[in-house]
């Protein structure tokens, strides 16, 4: 197990002193993130004191320390997992070969764009969240905002080192773009439409980290399958760090489910907006809007980009000891494709399909936190269930862009859209009344009265810990 560096200005594993001119150029690049955080990063917290992890080594257990710092003072480092020894790449037309251990000529321009959009994707989340400080349910979400805002940072901190070292003058220009572009930004926004949206209220929040850090967790899995071992091991150790956001983000939505079938319970013939709680059905069109927004992120399902990226070794299946035919060069994939106005089968070759096999992978995964959900439903006997929109719905990329379905996946007419949609998605008006909702409560172990307290504290901390000093 290789150790973390902490007396390094960058603290690292991967032994950078050793390469004076690599770590020059990323500690000129160090002031640059720093202003980059300090402009875009939590709005009005650099001060405060946060109770936050930081990772002390790459090792499953006890991998991680907790203590108070400030943001701006957090050691943001380049970690990346252990090497395999005599590493196999995993599939594609090379498969059986040693992995790379720098990059391969013929797809360094596939590579170094895998990578850029990867890296895009982390600074993009902190730009979209760093207002929400100023209304946090709980000093215990509070702490979790911050946690995860820093780790995107250090994942952004893992891909500019990749950048940095194997890509030269191209990576380190690329690296400097990553801190240019801006959230949601007319005229240098981030290169995926998801990351472009807005976060606006702590239920978005908590969609967000449910479902986009999930599409993140299915990314990051195919990548850790990539025959350029630098980025598979990168990929491995930010998976470690990744499951920590999805918690935040299925529990999160878990506790406003209970609260408000709490407030329903207690009042069972009444709205329960009159009581400050944040409705069923309201709560089903959050989880429309991200859940879509989300599917989106994996592109299109008949893709000639995936199949490259196979073939060539560079990103693969999640999971991809799961299968047995890891060349993937005769199989198809049968895909509902719209015709008029109807869908008809056709049979896709696998690996123009692989878009589609990871977002397969990605939906299931997001069922099991719904059924979370609504296991909180049964438990309080509220007759309703929350569902997943069918992969059709709200789309923007792909065979489904522009058409339109409802959330069953049927097709439906664009008058019958216009009529619906805020039946399907949030209006202003309820976008308005969550936002009523959005009060600081900062009195340790007090939380908003929109969410419930979660089932325990962090490390071991009881729930009127105080998470952020303020």
């Amino acid at each position: 197990m290789s150790s973390i560096d902490y007396q390094e200005r960058i603290p690292n594993n991967v032994d950078l002193s050793s390469d004076r001119r690599l770590q020059r150029a990323l500690e000129a690049w160090q002031p640059r993130y720093l202003d980059w955080w300090m402009e875009m990063g939590p709005d009005g917290w650099m001060e405060n004191e946060v109770y936050l992890r930081t990772a002390v080594s790459v090792d499953r257990d006890g991998w991680a320390r907790f203590g108070y710092v400030r943001m701006p003072e957090y050691r943001w480092g380049i970690f990346l997992a252990d090497p395999e020894p005599d590493r196999r790449i995993g599939f594609g037309d090379h498969y059986g070969k040693p992995a790379w251990q720098q990059v391969p000529g013929e797809y360094r321009h596939d590579l170094r764009r895998i990578i850029v959009t990867q890296a895009d994707t982390e600074p993009a989340s902190v730009e979209q969240q760093r207002l929400l400080g100023s209304t946090a349910p709980s000093l215990y979400d509070l702490r979790n905002l911050f946690q995860v805002n820093v780790e995107e940072g250090r994942h952004l901190w893992a891909m500019v080192y990749l950048l940095h070292t194997y890509f030269g003058k191209e990576g380190r220009a690329e690296a400097d773009e990553l801190l240019e572009r801006r959230s949601g930004n007319p005229d240098r926004p981030r290169i995926l439409t998801t990351f472009n949206d807005p976060v606006q209220n702590w239920l978005d929040f908590f969609m967000y980290t449910m479902f986009t850090d999930r599409d993140g967790k299915f990314q990051l899995l195919a990548l850790a399958e990539s025959g350029f071992d630098p980025l598979a091991r990168t990929c491995r150790f930010m998976l470690t760090e990744e499951a920590h956001h999805m918690f935040v983000g299925q529990t999160g939505v878990g506790r406003v489910v209970q609260r408000t079938c709490e407030v329903m319970q207690e009042h069972p013939d009444a709205d329960p907006r009159e009581f400050g709680a944040i409705d069923l059905p309201t709560i089903q069109k959050y989880l429309n809007q991200w859940a879509s927004s989300s599917t989106d992120l994996f592109g299109a399902e008949v893709s000639s980009n995936a199949a490259n990226f196979f073939a060539e070794g560079l990103k693969g299946r999640a999971w991809e000891e799961r299968y047995e035919d890891h060349v993937a060069a005769e199989g198809t994939i049968s895909i509902e494709e719209p015709d008029g106005d109807r869908l008809v089968e056709r049979e896709v070759p696998l690996r123009n399909a692989m878009n589609e096999v990871l977002r397969s992978e990605y939906l299931a995964d997001n069922q099991k936190g719904v059924d979370y959900w609504n296991k909180i439903l049964r438990k309080h006997g509220i007759d309703f269930e929350l569902r997943l929109p069918h992969r059709r719905f709200h789309r923007s990329i792909g065979l489904y862009a522009g058409r339109f379905f409802d959330p069953e996946g049927h097709p439906v007419d664009e008058a019958t859209w216009r009529r619906r949609q805020y039946e399907w998605l949030p209006s202003e008006e309820d976008r308005e009344y969550v936002s009523s909702l959005m009060r600081p409560v900062y009195e340790p172990g007090r939380f908003a009265g929109w969410i419930a307290p979660p089932a325990k504290g962090i490390n071991g901390k009881p729930l009127d810990f105080e998470y952020v000093l303020v």
